[in-house]
């Protein structure tokens, strides 16, 4: 037998014989902790809160281990509205002590030596951050954790004193989930049954229409790649799918058309990004699809050395709600009852939809919104900032690209082309944070004018 034959059961059996050895800890620390509640004359406690701050100031490794996942598993437990009172405790009674901080502030200022330094670090370090650091030791716990901080998102219009702890969590999130720790993969029909229905549950541009549509987009000149996460090894974090076509898409429809499923021919030239999904709510703000994005142009790019370009085909998210704020001559309301009431928008319909919803306007009014408006110093449309913060520029706004619903609720049926061109990402991603300038082509500064 080879020596590659001989290491794959050893390496299987370290895997299960460590999961075996952390099980075995958790045992033993379960033992200490009831030995010691007996000795105590103590009942297990129900309080999660109590059993919070005892975790945070545990010193025992087993026993630690196992008071950790008591409290992960109590907390799973809570109903809607102890789970309220829970983080409403942890904005409260697990914050930083203002007046440790106030007394640590004083002696560095009068003493700005590293001890101090140290000494002030720690007392402006909320209690809560070590009792999330804890609760992570416990298997199983990081998922368990960025649910929490999407729960917690979800409530801040009425707890807006939670807004403090879910960006500690935050900042757990981004040490816990570095670029260096996230792995890519290729999500093809071979991928895990369960990681594939993920894909279906978690695709928020363009909903995939069941298990025939996803194998269409996963076929041909089709492909979706995915960053996972070792604490999350069958949970993707975020993933992206791309097309390849012969020049610069202006529609949605035949990306996603689910009847072609053709094979790469000679023509292709350009890979589109035409869907990325952020699959977690809790781990809002914790940047991805950046990194995601620049390996997959590394990745198609040795796969595909013939592409010459790389865009995307982009919602406008934010831009019908601005423009309901404006006054112009576009009837939004016309447009939409045209376009969902003509189901099968014909050629006809077409001339006819351009011409009620002055097309030209449209395109001029996003436009501007795309490129003049802000927020700060930044893009005001969520999209537009993800890629225009990436380092692409504005490339083309195209009509009637994509007429579903969604398409025209969200965005008056308009898509983008955000350019990644490989010579200006670093220079675009400079001048638009240190002066705010987007970087647009030539027929997008005529629709500005």
């Amino acid at each position: 037998m080879s020596q590659v034959e001989t290491s794959i059961p050893d390496h299987e059996s370290g895997s299960v014989g460590l999961s075996g050895l952390l099980n075995s800890v958790i045992s033993a620390g379960r033992d200490i902790l009831a030995r010691r509640r007996r000795n105590a004359l103590e009942t297990p406690s129900s309080d999660l809160l109590a059993k919070s701050k005892q975790l945070i100031h545990h010193r025992g490794e087993a026993s630690g281990l196992a008071l950790a996942c008591e409290v992960v598993a109590d907390y799973q437990a809570l109903d809607d509205d102890n789970r309220r009172r829970f983080f409403e405790a942890l904005a409260s009674d697990f914050s930083a002590d203002s007046d440790v901080v106030l007394t640590a502030a004083e002696s560095y200022k009068l003493d700005p030596s590293e001890t101090n330094l140290a000494a002030l670090s720690r007392a402006a370090e909320a209690p809560r951050i070590k009792l999330f650091r804890r609760m992570n030791m416990a298997p199983e716990a990081t998922p368990v954790l960025v649910k929490m901080r999407g729960a917690m998102i979800q409530v801040l219009g009425d707890l807006p004193q939670l807004k403090a702890v879910e960006t500690d969590l935050k900042h757990q999130f981004i040490s816990w989930f570095n670029r260096g720790f996230l792995e890519m993969r290729v999500i093809d029909w071979n991928t895990s049954a369960s990681i594939l229905e993920r894909i279906i549950e978690y695709e928020s541009v363009h909903a995939i229409q069941g298990w025939d549509d996803l194998r269409a987009r996963l076929s041909g000149n089709r492909m979706c790649f995915a960053f996972f996460h070792p604490a999350m090894p069958d949970d993707p974090l975020v993933f992206v799918e791309v097309a390849l076509t012969e020049g610069v898409p202006d529609a949605i429809g035949p990306l996603i058309d689910q009847t072609k499923e053709g094979d790469i021919g000679s023509t292709p030239d350009t890979v589109v990004f035409y869907s990325i999904s952020n699959c977690h709510p809790g781990l809002a703000g914790v940047s991805f699809g950046n990194f995601l994005i620049k390996q997959v142009v590394e990745e198609v790019g040795k796969r595909y050395s013939t592409m010459k370009r790389y865009v995307t085909l982009s919602p406008i998210p934010g831009f019908c709600r601005w423009l309901a704020t404006r006054e112009t001559r576009i009837d939004l309301e016309e447009m939409r009852s045209m376009a969902k009431t003509d189901k099968a928008k014909t050629a006809d319909f077409r001339e006819r939809f351009q011409a009620s919803v002055r097309r030209d306007d449209l395109l001029a009014a996003c436009a501007r919104y795309l490129v003049k408006e802000r927020r700060g110093n930044l893009a005001l449309d969520p999209v537009a900032r993800f890629h225009l913060g990436n380092g692409a520029s504005l490339h083309a706004i195209h009509w009637a690209a994509d007429l579903s619903d969604k398409g025209l609720d969200q965005s008056a049926g308009l898509m983008v082309n955000y350019l990644y061109d490989l010579r200006s990402i670093e220079e675009n991603h400079d001048s638009y944070f240190d002066q705010g300038e987007i970087a647009t082509s030539r027929d997008v500064a005529r629709l500005l004018n």
